[in-house]
């Protein structure tokens, strides 16, 4: 027997250091997101489905087959989580605290165009496989594939981010990470790249990721919002069932990354 997995990815925050954003002020972000929606090949075809489930919740929106978190208010995005929340799919986050970055050694390589968006998806490919290959092993399954469909964005090459894990699949890095891709269920080949338009997965990776980045990302009185996040936790990937490291990673990890009173409850509250 075998099982094909597909996964959405999008991402919420920029990548830039110029000048991160304070109460009060303009800026960039203080985080970046990476998130991922997974689901069987079984529960892909019902992906557009649940998207209009969704919009359909909202019948006065313009454009109904075109989800986007941030057209949302609150309400809205309250009950667009709720709604995902029953659905079989498994959700999977990593987000970098870029303030972290400023004042590292590393802080020059981060500023080149792609480098933490590659380093994060590393990390969120890690958890994906890994996932595929252990769902895999306790179904008795014979073999397991991932397909990987990247949500579009500007200035991003994704030719670069192929060759980039092709370079981590032949072993040719420097330094050997603690975890690793599972190559067994991915190969390179198998990343696509589509409009956030055109694919119900991509925009549900959107509801999810930015959900997550909402309870991590300041807003302009310094608050953040976890409640999103939160009413997906039974969503989230897990690892000995702990969400922490798994659904949910956040850079640097937790215990040395310097989160705000808020941010902490909100890990805490995941790590029950």
């Amino acid at each position: 027997m075998h099982r094909n997995y597909h996964a959405y990815v999008d991402e919420a925050g920029d990548e830039g250091f110029g000048k991160l954003r304070a109460p009060g002020k303009s800026g960039q972000s203080r985080w970046l997101a990476i998130g991922a929606v997974v689901v069987t090949s079984e529960n892909d075809r019902f992906m557009p489905s649940w998207r209009d489930e969704v919009t359909a919740l909202f019948p006065n929106k313009r454009n109904r087959r075109d989800l986007h978190f941030r057209t949302l208010n609150h309400a809205q995005r309250v009950a667009a989580v709720k709604l995902l929340a029953e659905k079989p799919m498994g959700v999977c986050v990593v987000a970098s605290n870029k303030e972290t970055i400023l004042d590292a050694v590393e802080k020059e390589t981060f500023k080149k165009k792609q480098h933490l968006y590659n380093y994060l998806v590393r990390f969120l490919m890690e958890r994906l496989t890994e996932l595929c290959a252990r769902k895999a092993k306790v179904e008795a399954v014979e073999s397991a594939r991932l397909f990987v469909t990247f949500s579009r964005r500007a200035g991003t090459d994704y030719q670069v981010m192929r060759d980039y894990f092709g370079f981590m699949r032949d072993g040719k890095e420097k330094l050997q990470p603690v975890r690793s891709v599972d190559w067994s269920v991915f190969s390179p080949a198998d990343v696509r790249v589509e409009n956030h338009s055109m694919r119900a997965g991509l925009q549900i990776a959107d509801v999810v990721t930015s959900a997550t980045y909402a309870a991590l990302e300041p807003n302009e009185f310094g608050d953040v919002e976890p409640r999103y996040a939160l009413l997906l936790k039974n969503r989230f990937l897990r690892r000995r069932k702990h969400i922490l490291d798994c659904g949910l990673t956040i850079i640097p990890p937790f215990g040395r990354n310097p989160l705000t009173d808020q941010q902490r409850e909100f890990i805490d509250a995941i790590r029950k």
